[in-house]
């Protein structure tokens, strides 16, 4: 019985060194979204990077946005279909929970906060996503960055109550 424990000890142990192995590897990895609207023009760009835990950064650089506060989320498609972009699918959401940070049963691995857009339509932000793999993220359907047309409530599910799509990139391995 104590060398099947050791066993399963060492394999599990195995197991999560690979894990983190496998996540050292991808750390640095780059995927990049160029940001359009429904009319296909420019919004700026947001960049996804693996972190050496296994996490995703995401850097956002946005421009000619309406100034405010806006919702921007991670989706499960990496697809930006004009003019709706609902071709992105819902926020990404690997472990199957609600919308926002403010619900207890949340948030999405693909929630952040609101991207604060200046007079100027500009607006820059950078955030550690709290859930999910850079690895995840970018599986076979890849994914999209969505900005929405007005602030995320952080908890109303399934969305944030953030409004219609106005901006939307493909994350494309760099």
């Amino acid at each position: 019985m104590a060398g099947a424990f050791l066993a399963m000890t060492a394999a599990g142990c195995s197991s999560t060194m690979l894990a983190t192995s496998s996540a050292s590897q991808m750390a640095g990895q780059q995927a990049v979204a160029d940001l359009r609207g429904p009319d296909g023009g420019n919004m700026g760009s947001a960049t996804a990077t693996a972190l050496a835990d296994g996490r995703v950064r995401i850097s956002i650089d946005a421009i000619n946005l309406p100034p405010g506060p806006h919702g921007a989320h991670i989706h499960t498609v990496g697809q930006c279909t004009p003019p709706d972009f609902t071709s992105a699918g819902g926020h990404w959401n690997p472990t199957g929970s609600h919308h926002g940070v403010q619900d207890p049963k949340g948030p999405h691995a693909g929630d952040m906060p609101n991207l604060l857009v200046g007079t100027n339509g500009q607006a820059s932000m950078a955030i550690t996503l709290p859930a999910g793999t850079y690895a995840g993220m970018m599986d076979a359907d890849g994914a999209a960055i969505v900005i929405h047309s007005g602030p995320d409530d952080l908890r109303t599910d399934p969305s944030g109550n953030s409004g219609s799509r106005i901006a939307c990139g493909v994350f494309q391995q760099s």
